[in-house]
């Protein structure tokens, strides 16, 4: 497996965010870990790319483990955390964004990798002299994901992509996650979004409060009973999902 994550819990205070979760990603596949808000999703992704620490268990990335390395540590190894809420630098150009998504590249890597985001997204070329905080919110997302692949990412772990995004802008950022994985870059994907997510991932896992209750193909999870009715159910869910959308802004 190239991502081992073994029983670990994360504690923030006396409240535990996470526990004994485990689960894998293994070469080119796309993960998704699905729940409602609070279950703990975002603390995941924190923990494997070393923002927080665990209360117990292990993190193995390529046989390394990451528990133990710092955030840079962890991102020099590849694994690159696009977090939620797109985080581009409101101030600098789309160019400029994504320079500094390859500091510590050369040159000649840099540029490639320039190429082949403006590749995956020709609109950020045509708006690569644009600051930044003048995009749109689906542009913003194409920024946020084009400046984690200035580093040819090992992993990607992608924090609710679909966030406060139209329907039509949604399919475009899927369907480019997609083709990143199409690529050869492996994603853990945690999403609200729960049906656009088991569309395009190969497996799941369901998290409820801070604990794996659900696992396996992401096929099987879109068609089990629990699944449908808790993050399939029509209006329930869509009244859920609208809100926290207008939350987002």
């Amino acid at each position: 497996m190239l991502l081992e994550v073994d029983r670990i819990s994360v504690a923030y205070g006396a409240v535990e965010a996470l526990k004994n979760v485990s689960l894998s990603v293994s070469g080119a596949e796309i993960v998704a870990v699905l729940g409602a808000n609070g279950a703990g999703k975002t603390t995941l992704l924190r923990a494997i790319s070393g923002l927080v620490p665990l209360k117990s268990g292990a993190i193995l990335f390529d046989g390394k483990k990451l528990h133990e390395l710092p955030p840079h540590g962890i991102a020099r190894l590849g694994v690159v955390h696009i977090p939620e809420g797109r985080r581009v630098f409101a101030t600098l150009t789309v160019e400029e964004n994504l320079n500094l998504g390859g500091y510590g590249c050369s040159k000649d890597e840099v540029k490639k990798a320039k190429d082949r985001v403006f590749q995956l997204f020709p609109i950020l070329k045509e708006r690569r002299k644009q600051l930044a905080g003048t995009l749109s919110g689906g542009e913003q997302q194409m920024l946020a994901i084009g400046r984690g692949l200035m580093r040819s990412p090992k992993l990607m772990l992608l924090d609710e992509p679909s966030l406060g995004l139209a329907p039509l802008l949604v399919d475009q950022v899927f369907a480019t996650i997609v083709e990143i994985n199409n690529q050869g870059v492996p994603i853990l994907i945690v999403e609200q979004n729960a049906r656009k997510a088991l569309e395009i991932a190969d497996h799941a896992h369901i998290l409820e409060v801070g604990r794996l209750v659900l696992s396996g193909p992401a096929r099987e999870l879109a068609a089990d009973e629990r699944v449908r009715q808790a993050y399939l159910g029509g209006a329930t869910y869509e009244r859920r999902l609208r809100a926290k959308e207008s939350r987002a802004h």
